[in-house]
């Protein structure tokens, strides 16, 4: 019943913006985060940025922070990732996860903190 469906990726030169949106069911996203993973070729997933449902806390991976703004609209069940200044770099696929499970101690951007997962959009930044 968990649904995560990602889209808004493309191509697009450095320095150039894309937003990508993570519209999900099928769980109270109220009470959930929501994170962003992208994962390159022949790289590990890493964690970018994730977001409280509940409290709107946030988390950004060093290499975004400043450029990458991660937002929720309970309303309408979705999270948005706005990508600016976007480098060669940034280039993955990437993902949006829930977290699902609730423990005592949680990691951000860990992956395997978050239980369900989308099927991924593509993002390829030019030089």
């Amino acid at each position: 019943e968990v649904q995560l469906v990602e889209s808004g990726g493309g191509l697009v030169q450095a320095g150039g913006s894309l937003r990508l949106s993570c519209a999900a069911s099928g769980f109270t996203f109220d009470d959930d985060t929501i994170g962003w993973f992208r994962q390159a070729p022949g790289k590990e997933r890493e964690g970018v940025s994730c977001i409280s449902s509940s409290d709107g806390s946030t988390y950004y991976a060093d290499s975004v922070k400043g450029r990458f703004t991660i937002s929720s609209d309970n309303a309408k069940n979705t999270v948005y990732l706005q990508m600016n200044s976007l480098k060669p770099d940034d280039t993955a696929v990437y993902y949006c996860a829930a977290r699902g499970v609730v423990g005592a101690i949680f990691l951000p951007l860990v992956a395997y903190e978050y239980d369900y997962w989308g099927q991924g959009t593509q993002v390829t930044v030019s030089s």
